[in-house]
């Protein structure tokens, strides 16, 4: 499409000219996933972020409060891929990105788990949504120490939130973010607590 090849020409020139380097480690994956951009600690994340996907092809969608979708400003965040939900109807949110990525095997959802960007810890949010509509996590991240930016692994969540977690901890503990003095360790409130909610819902 000619979308593909204009966004891959801009992120082939943000790679080219920019001092952060894109690093291709991993083999395509291919299916509807959710794409974790952490650490988050700065808002040019979504920069770089959105120059990994567009690098890689990806159709990218991304979850915004309803308000930010009203008016004139709908359909330009809608074509950015923005999908409007109502953050207190958590279930109706879950039934959205669900619908979606049934509907489109090539959908990806990017969430930026961190509650803050102030080292209060994850939210589980994309843990939820990944388990209950089937979604496979790719791991994407920047680091400032190396100033890289790319694609990690990709993980089939199990519902052993603790063990789960340690993977994505693992991963996550030399990638320092755009602004390393804000990285956040990657550890929800109560992970064991979550994996009992989700075994007897």
């Amino acid at each position: 499409m000619i979308m593909t090849a204009v966004r891959r020409g801009l992120a082939n020139l943000f790679w080219a000219l920019s001092p952060w380097k894109l690093q291709r480690e991993v083999a395509t994956v291919t299916g509807p996933r959710i794409l974790l951009g952490a650490p988050h600690t700065s808002n040019f994340d979504f920069v770089l972020m959105l120059a990994i996907a567009w690098d890689a092809r990806m159709k990218i969608h991304w979850l915004g409060k309803k308000e930010l979708f009203r008016g004139i400003a709908g359909p330009i965040m809608r074509g950015l891929g923005g999908i409007a939900v109502d953050r207190a109807n958590a279930a109706g949110t879950v039934a959205a990105v669900t619908q979606r990525a049934r509907k489109d095997d090539r959908f990806i959802l990017v969430v930026t788990p961190e509650g803050t960007r102030s080292g209060n810890g994850w939210r589980n949010g994309f843990y939820r949504i990944a388990m209950a509509a089937g979604l496979t996590v790719t791991l994407g991240y920047p680091d400032k120490t190396t100033m890289t930016a790319g694609l990690g692994p990709t993980l089939q969540l199990t519902g052993d939130v603790v063990a789960d977690m340690d993977i994505i901890r693992e991963f996550y503990a030399d990638k320092a973010g755009v602004n390393p003095r804000l990285r956040t360790e990657p550890r929800f409130r109560d992970e064991a607590g979550l994996t009992e909610l989700l075994r007897h819902p």
